[in-house]
């Protein structure tokens, strides 16, 4: 295992092989690592190749070292910043809440309505 690495670097790699499931990124000619698909990018990656490809110069962060299985464990994502998430559209509506008057209205036809508010005009004598 190569001592030169550690958990937590950043470093410069390239890709040499694109899976369903993850891209391979060797750090250098002995070294070479797994980008699993979900640290590929920030979002949901639906086809890895639409973000990277073999040959491509990418920068990585090592996330762990398996020492034992001689496996390294990257991270694109964790290179770049994270998008801004917009703030919740509120709209400065006021939020509707149940009052029992609310199930007394109901579903009047509009013969029913019309007859309710000419009462309430006080224009139906």
């Amino acid at each position: 295992m190569s001592e030169k690495f550690t958990e937590g670097q950043v470093l410069q790699g390239k890709v040499t092989g694109v899976q369903p499931y993850g891209a391979f990124v060797a750090l250098d000619d002995q070294v070479q690592g797994l980008v699993h698909i979900s640290e590929i990018t920030h979002g949901f990656v639906k086809d890895i190749n639409d973000h990277i490809k073999v040959g491509d110069e990418v920068n990585v962060k090592i996330l762990s070292i398996d020492e034992a299985k001689n496996k390294y464990s990257l991270s694109i994502r964790a290179t770049e910043e994270a998008p801004k998430q917009k703030a919740p559209r509120n709209n400065n509506k006021p939020k509707q809440s149940y009052t029992p008057q609310q199930e007394e209205q109901g579903f009047n036809t509009l013969k029913d309505k019309l007859e309710e508010w000419l009462k309430q005009s006080g224009q139906n004598k």
